[in-house]
Formats: structure tokens, C-alpha cells, sequence
């Protein structure tokens, strides 16, 4: 139980799960309001807008530089940590979703031809640099409300 309380007074990681948070309800509310539907799966789903990914590790870093300062070795490390997860979300996870669509479309074509048992590859898996800057974005903003 000490454990559990010691972990519900670290306001940065409280803060981080908080933007996370944040920005999952952010893209069901987003989903709602342009594509007129309720899609509960965008809470749990990757890609989408904004990037909870990034939301989550800019709210930690700049949690981190509040509190430990900017020219700690811990913010140094977060930032750097935060910098690979963006890149990844909108650099190498956008090139397997593109990937995924391209071989869903062969997928579809065969199929018009003659049946064939594979399964669509999801799509939605990477980030858009835009969906990536407003995840960091929201990131910054919970940091310097909470912390």
C-alpha cells in the first residue's frame, strides 16, 4: 500500500498520465465532432489527433525542467527520451501505417478477383507532424498547470 501512495504523490508521473489522459478523450471528443460518431476505440487506438504519445513525454520532460531545472541531467535525459518517442510517432510509425494501407489496397484488389483469407493491416498506427506538435503541445500545457 506505501507503494501505491508514494507513487500517487509523484506529481510529474500524475501530471504525465494526466496529459495522456487528456489527449486519449481528446480524440474520441475530435472523432465525434468530425467524422459524427462515437468511436470509443480512438480512446485505446494509436495515431490520431493529438499524439497522446507526445503529450505524455513533453509533459514529463517539462515537468522534469519545472521542478529538477533546465540544465539537469534528468531533464536532459527526458527531452532526449521525448525527442526519439515524437521522431518514432511521426517518422518510422507513419511510414508502417502508409505501408499498411498500400498493402490493404492489394489486399481489396485481389479480392475483387478471387477470395483470399488475409486480414486488413490497421492503418491508423503512426502520427502526422501536426498530430505530433499538439500532443507536444498539450504536453507543455498540463506540465505548467500541474506542476
Amino acid at each position: 500500500m506505501f507503494f501505491y501512495q508514494q507513487i500517487l504523490k509523484n506529481n510529474i508521473l500524475c501530471a504525465a498520465f494526466l496529459s495522456w489522459l487528456m489527449a486519449q478523450i481528446l480524440k474520441v471528443v475530435i472523432t465525434l465532432i468530425l467524422d459524427k460518431r462515437l468511436d470509443f476505440y480512438r480512446f485505446v487506438g494509436a495515431g490520431g489527433m493529438p499524439s497522446s504519445h507526445s503529450s505524455l513525454v513533453m509533459c514529463l520532460s517539462t515537468s522534469i525542467g519545472l521542478k529538477c531545472g533546465w540544465d539537469s541531467t534528468q531533464y536532459a535525459i527526458a527531452l532526449s527520451f521525448a525527442i526519439i518517442i515524437m521522431y518514432d510517432a511521426s517518422g518510422v510509425r507513419r511510414s508502417v501505417g502508409k505501408q499498411a494501407m498500400i498493402l490493404n489496397q492489394i489486399i481489396e484488389d485481389r479480392q475483387n478477383h478471387r477470395p483470399i483469407g488475409e486480414e486488413k493491416l490497421k492503418e491508423l498506427i503512426g502520427h502526422t507532424p501536426v498530430e505530433v506538435i499538439a500532443g507536444a503541445i498539450l504536453g507543455i500545457l498540463v506540465a505548467n498547470i500541474i506542476i
